[in-house]
């Protein structure tokens, strides 16, 4: 399987509005002390948290919405779908 982002690729990362992130997102969080892309495998709105698992179907855990801080809108340069209108703006 070919990972979402290849090491070393640049990736364009902007602050989001977590309210709305879908599945297939790939956000950057913070989890135990340290920050990573993962991608977002389920949203729980209610609770206001998402499931994050890496591109091979592992799955990470939840995080809450405080500890979402961007939305990948980007890798070399190469637009992600559906980002655009999840960037938080001031």
């Amino acid at each position: 399987m070919v990972p979402l982002i290849r090491s070393r690729q640049l990736v364009t990362v902007a602050p989001v509005d977590p309210t709305k992130l879908e599945v297939g997102d790939i956000v950057l969080v913070r989890v135990a002390g340290t920050t990573y892309l993962h991608l977002v495998s389920a949203v729980n709105s209610r609770a206001g948290r998402v499931q994050i698992s890496n591109n091979r179907g592992r799955v990470n855990g939840w995080t809450n919405y405080a500890r979402v801080y961007g939305i990948c809108t980007a890798v070399d340069g190469e637009p992600r779908p559906r980002s655009a209108d999840k960037v938080r703006t001031p």
